[in-house]
């Protein structure tokens, strides 16, 4: 076993006593050594649950015949760090658990790992750490939670919380009413009750093969969470026995996979920039173009929040991801899961419970999946954009720019009510480096949402957005303004041209004007000196590479 080289021979009687300090009975010595790496912490909803979930694991761990380790990676709850400097370290903390997680498991030469994870950047940081080790690996996404309710009406955090304050900003809702869903939205335990980007990234993790059969979509606190729990720990033994690792999982064709559900559930656009990212790391060249190929080929078949009207309680309990995969059995290719089941066995049993959560084939939401990338001269490496949420009005759209250097700052327009119909918020030097750290504007879109500008007003910047975020908002253009983008010469009243369907953005300047413009252009000095920021700015690559570290 791996962790032979820390518990057998006369050279590791020092490595034994301090094993043995930890109170790990000689009896135990033999078994695999499983290092369970929870997130659980006190202030993200999402892991607030994680305590009972690593008590099943444990028990689950025990039962297959292996001993568990625990440890600690950080976490951040985008919802919290939303709209203010904290959010700058939402995406870099990505590169820090991915990194945390390869440095306990290899320095203690563990020989399996159940990785305890839920929300937007712990996944796939942990995703990408497995990839990256490469011993047997389980995930165990700890659930949505349940909705919310009010007055006899259902309730999610991004439409009920973010957009209400463009609401009450509009003196479309009171006082009164504003505290009654900032305190009924979100009820308990669990990430976000839509498809936005954590439990985006719990369905693609099941359908990459990476966790058991159900796990995307179990809520939290539920005794179904718990049982997956349990398995996941007792079935890491197996894989450990077998030898089963993540790169005979995550393969080219589970990526390919794992992006036709995306496509299919109109997922959070940070999928084009973590897909890629676990997909380095398991050694596997994704290119960008990928996603716009699948996504075209691929009926977007589930009307899922924030666009659509259903939460990821109705889509568990339509039948989860296996019924999601069952209406794609014949399009998808085969690979071998962490269940032990290989993935079309795990759609053909699959029950779809009903055909309106997820529709068939022929008979969907749109035609085509939920993200679009467009290029042009604004974004020559590519822009993402999430076309399942934009009405159909806006899907061709030309206005005139209203230029921001800060999401701040355009946060400041948007309240004051300075945005009008026809305008295309540009907000730049929000890009990986620019940010740094590629900071989520769910703030200002859905500020503009609440306001009831959605239809009228488009919004593009070489940040990113929340997996909660509708309308025509347009992401990742990149290169971004801090190295040199034409996204940094934009100008107050330049008129813009967003063509999805035709997958185009273009600023709609000469290429003199634009070349002119170029060669004036000086960048912002830094917004962020010293610390890891500074680190990670220097050292982080383009969103159309999935931003990540070099």
């Amino acid at each position: 076993m791996r962790s032979d080289v820390i518990k057998k021979g006369i050279e590791r009687v020092p490595h034994r006593t301090l094993l043995y300090a930890t109170g790990i009975p000689k009896s135990e010595m033999n078994k695999p050594f499983i290092g369970v790496a929870t997130s659980f912490t006190d202030i993200i909803p999402g892991h607030a649950g994680m305590r009972d979930l690593e008590r099943f694991i444990e028990k689950g761990v025990h039962t297959g015949g292996g001993y568990p380790f625990f440890f600690g990676v950080p976490g951040i709850c985008d919802g919290i760090a939303m709209g203010h400097s904290g959010m700058h370290y939402s995406l870099p903390s990505r590169e820090l658990i991915s990194d945390m997680v390869e440095t306990v498991a290899n320095a203690h030469r563990f020989d399996g790992l159940v990785l305890l994870t839920n929300c937007d950047k712990i996944t796939p940081g942990m995703l990408m750490a497995a990839g990256r080790i490469n011993i047997p690996t389980i995930i165990v996404t700890a659930g949505p939670m349940y909705s919310g309710h009010l007055n006899g009406r259902r309730l999610s955090l991004v439409n009920d919380t973010f957009e209400a304050v463009g609401k009450y900003k509009k003196g479309l809702i009171d006082d009164n009413e504003l505290e009654s869903l900032e305190m009924c939205a979100c009820p308990g335990a669990g990430s976000c009750q839509g498809m936005y980007t954590a439990n985006t990234m719990a369905c693609v993790t099941e359908s990459l093969g990476m966790s058991l059969p159900y796990c995307a979509t179990s809520l939290a606190v539920s005794s179904e969470k718990r049982r997956i729990a349990f398995e996941s720990g007792k079935r890491i033994n197996d894989l450990v026995k077998n030898d089963i690792k993540p790169v005979d999982i995550m393969t080219e064709s589970a990526f390919e996979n794992a992006i036709i559900i995306d496509m299919a559930l109109g997922g959070s656009t940070n999928t084009v920039l973590h897909i890629p990212a676990i997909a380095h790391d398991a050694g596997v060249k994704l290119p960008l173009e990928r996603f716009d190929e699948l996504s075209g080929k691929t009926p977007h078949i589930a009307n899922m929040l924030p666009g659509g009207e259903h939460y990821l309680e109705d889509l568990h309990f339509a039948g989860g991801i296996p019924a999601v995969l069952n209406r794609f059995h014949d399009v998808l290719k085969d690979n071998i899961t962490v269940s032990g089941a290989k993935l079309k066995d795990i759609a053909k049993g699959a029950k779809i419970v009903d055909s309106e959560i997820i529709r068939p084939l022929d008979n969907p939401h749109h035609k085509e999946g939920g993200i679009a990338i467009l290029k042009g001269n604004i974004a020559p490496e590519g822009a993402v954009v999430k076309q399942s949420a934009v009405k159909e009005g806006m899907m061709k759209f030309e206005g005139f720019a209203k230029v921001f250097d800060s999401e701040d700052d355009a946060m400041k327009s948007i309240l004051n009510e300075e945005i009008k119909p026809g305008d295309v918020v540009v907000i730049r030097y929000e890009g990986p480096k620019g940010g740094p750290g590629m900071r989520e504007m769910l703030s200002p879109t859905a500020t503009i949402a609440g306001m009831g500008l959605s239809e009228s007003v488009a919004l593009i910047t070489d940040g990113r957005f929340s997996g909660g975020t509708r309308g025509p908002c347009i992401g990742h253009v990149s290169p971004e303004a801090m190295e040199g983008g034409k996204i940094g010469i934009i100008k107050n009243g330049d008129k813009i041209k967003i063509d999805i369907p035709g997958r185009s953005i273009s600023l709609l300047l000469s290429d003199e004007e634009i070349n002119d413009r170029l060669n004036k252009w000086t960048p912002l000095e830094p917004k962020i000196k010293g610390g890891y920021l500074e680190r990670y700015s220097r050292n982080v690559t383009s969103a159309s590479t999935g931003a990540i570290m070099r």
